[in-house]
C-alpha cells in the first residue's frame, strides 16, 4: 500500500469560511488519488477568542504557553469549529473527510512537555503542551484504507485522559515519521523559509536549519515548522516542504522550501 502524504494546514488558511473554501480548492488536485493525512492549526482563531476572554496570549518560539483556561479555548476551537469547517468544506468539495482529534483512538498520544529550552538558552514551563509520545499509524492506517481523509486537530491525550495543547507542526511532523510517509507538506500563509533579506531559500539542509535558528534568522513559528520538517527527515520521510498554501491552485505542486538531510553547502544564508 502505498505510504501517505501529511498535509499541515497553518490556522491562517482556515480563518473564515471564505479562507476554508480557498484552501480546499488548492487541495482539489493533491486529493485526487493520493492517501492524505491532514493536520491542522488554528492559531489566530484561538488568539481571537483567548481576547475575547481577556486572556492574553502568550508564545516561546512560536510554541504557545498553555495554563487552564488557555486549554479550554484550544480545545473548543480546535475541535469544535475549525475542525468541523473543514471537514464540511472537504466533503462538499468530494473528498470523503472525517475529522479526528487527538483523543481519538490515541492518534495524539503525548506526554506532558518538558522544561522547554528555548532559543535564547532560556528554560521555560510550557504548561499544558503535549510532545507526542506514541504512534498513530493503526487508526489512521485503518481510515485511509477504507478511502477516508483523516482530517486531525491537533490536540492531545495523555494515558491517563489528561488533553493537552499540541503544536500543529509538531504533531505534523510526528504522524509523518510513525505513518512512514512519502511527503510532509507544511502550508502556510508564507512562501516558505526567507534569508535575511526577505528572500525565498529553495533549499535547507539539516544543517543549515540548526544555523538559522541558532543565528536567530528562523524564530517564532518558524522554529516549530522547521523543527517538525527535521523530525519527519530524520524519520525518513524523503520529501519535506515548506510552502505557501493561501490561494495556491495546487499546493502538492508548490514549491516553498524543500528540507534534506544534508549536503554541502548553502550555509551562506546565515551569514
Amino acid at each position: 500500500m502505498r505510504a501517505p502524504i501529511v498535509l499541515k494546514l497553518g490556522g491562517e488558511l482556515l480563518e473564515d469560511a471564505d479562507a476554508v473554501r480557498a484552501t480546499v480548492a488548492g487541495m482539489r488536485t493533491l486529493a485526487r488519488g493520493a492517501r492524505i493525512v491532514i493536520v491542522h492549526g488554528g492559531g489566530r482563531a484561538i488568539d481571537a477568542e483567548l481576547r475575547t476572554r481577556g486572556i492574553a496570549p502568550r508564545f516561546i518560539d512560536g510554541l504557545r504557553v498553555t495554563d487552564a483556561p488557555t486549554l479550554d479555548v484550544v480545545v473548543s476551537v480546535l475541535a469544535g469549529r475549525n475542525n468541523t469547517t473543514l471537514v464540511a468544506a472537504l466533503n462538499a468539495a468530494g473528498v470523503r473527510a472525517v475529522g479526528v482529534t487527538g483523543a481519538d483512538a490515541g492518534v495524539g498520544l503525548s506526554s506532558q512537555a518538558p522544561l522547554f529550552t528555548a532559543a535564547s538558552g532560556a528554560e521555560v514551563d510550557l504548561g499544558l503542551v503535549g510532545q507526542p509520545a506514541g504512534s498513530a499509524a493503526p487508526f489512521l492506517v485503518d481510515l485511509l484504507a477504507l478511502g477516508y481523509v483523516p482530517v486531525v486537530a491537533s490536540i492531545g491525550m495523555t494515558s491517563t485522559g489528561e488533553l493537552l495543547n499540541v503544536n500543529a507542526d509538531t504533531l505534523a511532523g510526528h504522524l509523518a515519521a510513525t505513518l512512514r510517509a512519502e511527503r510532509l507538506i507544511v502550508a502556510g500563509g508564507t512562501d516558505g523559509v526567507l534569508d535575511r533579506s526577505g528572500s525565498l531559500i529553495d533549499e535547507l539542509t539539516l544543517e543549515t536549519v540548526d544555523a538559522m535558528i541558532a543565528s536567530g534568522i528562523a524564530h517564532s513559528g518558524m522554529v516549530a515548522k522547521l523543527a517538525a520538517c527535521r523530525a519527519a527527515i530524520l524519520a525518513g520521510v524523503a520529501d519535506v516542504a515548506i510552502v505557501n498554501g493561501r490561494g495556491a491552485t495546487d499546493v502538492g505542486a508548490a514549491q516553498g522550501t524543500r528540507i534534506v538531510a544534508g549536503r554541502v553547502g548553502a550555509v551562506s544564508v546565515v551569514q
